[in-house]
């Protein structure tokens, strides 16, 4: 049975793999994650003599260190290539001949997020023997590993639809990647904002303004590391010892267990296919404002 491919992941992996462009970002890419390695190596095998202790207890740390260094760089480089996806086609002035064909808007879209996806496992395989030798020292399981790999992609794809959303919105590749970060920041840091009002206002209690938290990729990744580092919540341990009286009933029970970081992975994957929705809408012809300019008349 033979596959279909979507044509534009098609294209763009042919033309991304034999640029030497991609191979100087994977260079780049495993330099850094070794550097990385080997100065948690470093600050462990020196907290590990001051603490007097055995080295393999602290070992364990390398594993958030370099996968937390590997989240950031692919925070930063999935909404530079999606950015650039739809806003370089208008520069390029090929963006209504790729209307043309016979593809959806919502394929384009998709098209555009698989291709930025799949340049990323290209990176993650790379990084592989490092990972695994983090996991190795760190005596942490493969299925962790797996997991982990999960979290990676589902947070790829949602990078990309920030970036395809900034794309489609904008006509300079250069305006959409400031967009691209400047929604990083409203999802990031601004959804503390209503957690932080309530908290003040209410001299300490929480409420449900926590819920909030539930399309925070950075506090889903600090969930992801709290349950294969500690095996519990980071709201509190597993069983009930979180503030109860100082949240609400849907909060408490998120809390329990491992549900708020399948919660939270659901909310990131809805979100992402919302924003992809969202710039397939506005790359349709049918809907004003699509990126088509207006044909002026000329005055007789």
């Amino acid at each position: 049975m033979k596959i279909r491919l979507n044509p534009i992941v098609k294209k763009d992996l042919q033309v991304t793999v034999r640029s030497m462009r991609m191979s100087w970002g994977l260079f780049a890419y495993e330099a850094a994650l070794t550097v990385t390695f080997l100065l948690a190596l470093l600050v462990i095998q020196s907290a590990s003599g001051l603490g007097g202790g055995n080295i393999y207890t602290y070992l364990v740390y390398l594993f958030p260190v370099v996968a937390a260094a590997q989240v950031c760089i692919v925070a930063m480089y999935v909404p530079i290539i999606t950015a650039s996806s739809i806003s370089g086609e208008k520069e390029r002035q090929t963006f209504d001949l790729m209307l043309t064909t016979c593809m959806s808007p919502f394929a384009i879209v998709v098209g555009k997020v698989t291709s930025a996806v799949l340049r990323i496992l290209f990176f993650v395989a790379a990084s592989m023997p490092i990972m695994a030798l983090s996991f190795v020292v760190g005596g942490l399981s493969w299925s962790n590993l797996f997991y982990y790999l999960l979290a990676l992609i589902l947070f790829s794809v949602f990078a990309g639809s920030i970036g395809i959303l900034a794309s489609s919105l904008c006509r300079k590749s250069v305006v959409a990647v400031l967009l691209s970060f400047a929604m990083y920041f409203v999802i990031f840091f601004m959804t503390f904002l209503p957690l932080l009002c309530y908290t003040l206002a209410t001299r300490g209690e929480l409420g449900e303004t926590m819920l909030f938290l539930l399309i925070n990729p950075m506090v889903f990744f600090e969930e992801v590391f709290m349950q294969m580092m500690m095996g519990e919540s980071v709201f509190g341990r597993e069983g009930g010892s979180f503030y109860r009286g100082d949240v609400g009933l849907l909060t408490y029970t998120l809390a329990q267990g491992k549900v708020w970081m399948f919660v939270s992975a659901g909310c990131i994957l809805a979100l992402s296919i919302l924003f992809m929705a969202l710039a397939a809408w506005k790359v349709n012809p049918m809907h004003s404002g699509s990126g088509r300019r207006p044909v002026q008349k000329k005055a007789v």
